[in-house]
């Protein structure tokens, strides 16, 4: 008996005189030059649509953004506006702005689950195998839920101005707060994303992330103000980042706003991304 020759895998099958699939890709890889390295901008606008693309394929993501802002302003104004100021009418004035900013406090949240998502399936894990930039997969995912920040924030806006709010600042004003706002919830969201890195399990991110949120949200002057709190309680309050972030926003709606509000809520913010943003990008590119 003849020994067999091994077999030569070819393309389209043919015979030997043709080329076999490694060589014809890596003629094909040869053939011009590669494209360059994305810079940090570029791949992270790049990640930024990929978020973007999943909701559009699943537009249930954006209920949250749109039902929970008009619940909380309802159920704030007509239950607690009498009893706080007299009149919901009046009470809507000084509350508006904070429930804004308590809207988007709340959407943030889902930040870290989304990251902590993609890291269990193992998406990750091919992300950080290219060569990229590689906080860009987090600061892509962090500016695509920009956009359902701007949309909680308007939908509240609206329902406001339909309940009595009349923002002094005009319509310059509530533009300025609400993308003052984004940068806030840009600057929160990398708690949760740090928060995302840690734990293992969805369900866990959303129960930590919920005993941590409500401290800053009812620790803070979104539904009275701080004067009517005790010395102690002001100082604690008073350098809280939401508080910081509603006084600048009612600053900006009332056209009563000042230098010094406008810049304690930026070095929060800066605070916000130079602590937990450096946390995170330190957590992610550690091996899990």
């Amino acid at each position: 008996m003849s020994q067999s020759t091994p077999a030569t895998t070819t393309l389209n099958g043919g015979g030997a005189d043709r080329p076999s699939v490694d060589e014809a890709l890596r003629a094909a890889l040869d053939a011009g030059p590669r494209p360059p390295r994305p810079g940090a901008v570029a791949a992270s606008l790049t990640f930024c649509r990929r978020a973007l693309l999943k909701v559009r394929h699943d537009p249930q993501q954006l209920f949250d953004a749109i039902a929970f802002p008009v619940m909380v302003t309802l159920v704030f104004t007509f239950l607690f506006g009498g009893a706080i100021a007299g009149s919901t009418h009046d009470y809507v004035q000084f509350l508006l702005p904070g429930i804004v900013v308590l809207t988007v406090v709340m959407i943030s949240m889902s930040t870290g689950v989304a990251l902590n998502t993609d890291i269990s399936k193992g998406v990750n894990d091919r992300f950080r195998s290219m060569s990229i930039w590689r906080p860009s997969v987090l600061v892509g995912e962090l500016l695509s839920d920009t956009v359902r920040y701007l949309m909680a924030s308007t939908v509240a806006v609206l329902l406001g101005l339909a309940l009595g709010f009349r923002p002094h600042g005009g319509f310059v004003g509530v533009v300025a707060a609400l993308a003052l706002i984004q940068v806030f919830a840009f600057s929160l969201a990398w708690v949760w994303t740090a928060l995302g890195l840690v734990v293992h399990q969805p369900q866990t991110i959303m129960t930590l992330s919920g005993l941590g949120v409500f401290p800053l949200l009812f620790c803070s002057n979104i539904f009275v103000s701080t004067r009517s709190m005790p010395g102690w309680l002001q100082a604690v309050v008073n350098v809280n980042p939401v508080t910081r972030t509603v006084t600048a926003v009612r600053g900006l709606m009332s056209g009563s706003v000042t230098a010094t509000q406008i810049g304690t809520a930026f070095l929060a913010y800066a605070v916000l991304i130079v602590v937990f943003g450096s946390l995170t990008v330190r957590l992610y590119n550690k091996e899990r």
